[in-house]
Parts: C-alpha cells; structure tokens; sequence
C-alpha cells in the first residue's frame, strides 16, 4: 500500500495510443508504461489533460486500468488511475474496478460538467473514498471543476478519507499558493510541476503529475533529486527555462484548439521516449509533425537537456 513516505516523485503520465480505428491501441501502451517504469519513474498514472480522461468510454477506462496496472506491477512499480467523471456513479464506477483490479491509487477532480455545490464538496470525495477501499486517493485540483477548494475543505476531505494522500495542485488553486501549500503540506502531499519546484520546495511539495518523465525522464529524475536535496538555486535556474518553454508550446497550439495532451504528446515524440503517437481525440485538433520539429529545432537552442533522454 502506498503511504505518504513513497507517494513521491515524478509520476509519469502516460498518453494514451489510438488505433485508425480511434481505439485503444493497448500493446502500445502497455509497452509505453513499461518504458516510463524503466527510465526511472517513482509511479505511473494514466487520466487527466494527458490521458484524456474527459474522453473515455467505462468499457475503454476497464480495458486501459488493466494494462497499466498490470503493465506497471511486472517492472515493480505502482500505478494511478484517474476515475474522474462528470458524475458521482460514473466515479464510483471507475475507483471500484480500479480497486477490483489492483491499482494502487485512485485520482479524482470534482465533477465538471456543472459547478458541485459546497454541501456535497466533501461527501463526494468521501463517497470516491469508499469506494476505492483501500487504496490510496489522490486529488487533481483544477479550474476545470469550476471550483477551487479550500484548505479548510482539503482538511474536511482527509478527516473523511484517511487515504487522502495527494493533491495535484494546478494554476489557480490553493496547492501553488505558498502559505496555503504549507498548510495542506501538513497532512497531504502536495503534488506540483516542475517548474513551480523552486518557489513551493521550501512550502512542501513532494513530486508531480509528470509529463516531463515521458519526455526527459533524465532531466526530470535530476530534479527530483535536487528537490530533494533542497538545492533550491539548482532549482531557481531550471524553472524559468521550463516555463519558457511552456509559453513557446502553448503559443504553438493555443490558438488552434488544441488540448493539453498535444503539448505532452509533442514533448514525447520529440524526446523518442513514448511511442503513443500524435493522435487525441476530438473534437480536439491532434498535433502534427510540423509541432515535433519545431519544438526539437526550440530545445536544440535554448534547453539541450530536453532532448537528452
């Protein structure tokens, strides 16, 4: 079972590969999981912008928990599922088959298709709970919810949950606040990307939901190192590079609609690590090979170590 002590580090997210078919191309990603768990990565998950959890059918999301977990557990390393869904049932669902299958965690957002009210924030969270057992709960904080929970909220999630053990935090939430992160650090991990290492390493943060270790997972493993070692200046001078880096993406794909699992699909394929492929589903544009060169022509210039495995 994962405690707080090792639900740390760079976990992988890992895209998911469409057939011509627009299936599940599960050999592929299987074979995918693998790479990531042997490159170094703490843990693994599929689901969120990444893997596209928004646009999985209950039949598809049994068939890839399946193959992650068991892609995951043969190189000895845990996996994460996301059973996020745009209703309580669909949720339940999705955390009792990942429960029934051996998984390790169960990652969820609130539901996004309407805002959740605040009286039902924490039964929710403690319905998801239950029904994920024992596993360990994870929670991604996002403005896509259409609502930001408080640090009092997180307080009342974990009293309900005691499996509550992370929360990824991202742009607009109380996680990247550095007081509010010091707060939750008390009693959850706080999960962060990268780039926000410098600035909420001394406030607590304890890893990421990473796309990075499916592109550079040399680099990203380098900085988990350094996150750890507290060297914050080592961590001060890669954080600009990578935001910077975010910035020339999304100025690449923003404007033409695309979703976040372009961006780590074009990373993925320009670091020769993951052989998922381009392809998301729509009615999000895919990225092309076009985006690929590109960015290898950006990181050949002003971040090398991105293109180093």
């Amino acid at each position: 079972m994962l405690r707080r002590a090792t639900f740390v580090g760079p976990w992988a997210a890992v895209p998911l590969a469409w057939t011509d078919e627009h299936s599940l191309d599960e050999a592929v990603f299987r074979a995918d999981v693998v790479r990531c768990c042997q490159a170094g990565a703490p843990g693994v998950y599929t689901g969120g912008p990444s893997g596209e959890a928004y646009a999985v059918e209950f039949d598809e999301f049994q068939l890839l928990t399946r193959a992650l977990v068991e892609a995951a557990h043969s190189q000895g390393k845990p996996a994460m599922v996301d059973c996020t869904s745009t209703y309580t049932l669909g949720a339940l669902r999705r955390a009792e088959f990942a429960a029934g299958v051996g998984a390790d965690a169960a990652m969820v957002a609130l539901p996004f298709w309407a805002e959740v009210g605040e009286e039902q924030v924490v039964s929710f969270f403690k319905e998801v709970g239950q029904a994920a057992g024992s596993l360990a709960l994870a929670i991604c904080d996002t403005l896509r919810a259409k609502k930001v929970l408080t640090v009092y909220q997180h307080h009342g999630i974990k009293e309900a949950v005691p499996n509550y053990l992370m929360v990824c935090a991202t742009p607009g939430t109380v996680g990247l606040e550095a007081e509010s992160c010091k707060a939750l650090s008390e009693f959850v991990n706080v999960f962060a990307g990268e780039q926000w290492w410098d600035q909420l390493g001394p406030c607590g943060v304890r890893g990421s939901c990473s796309s990075l270790m499916g592109w550079a997972p040399r680099l990203a493993l380098d900085l988990w190192a350094r996150l750890q070692e507290q060297d914050w200046k080592a961590l001060q001078a890669a954080s600009p590079r990578l935001g910077v880096m975010q910035r020339f993406l999304a100025l690449q794909l923003n404007a033409r609609g695309c979703a976040d699992t372009a961006a780590d699909r074009i990373g993925a394929q320009a670091g020769n690590l993951l052989q998922a492929g381009l392809r998301n589903r729509g009615p999000y544009p895919s990225a092309t090979r076009e985006d690929v060169e590109a960015l290898r022509q950006w990181c050949r210039k002003n971040y090398p170590e991105l293109l180093q495995g």
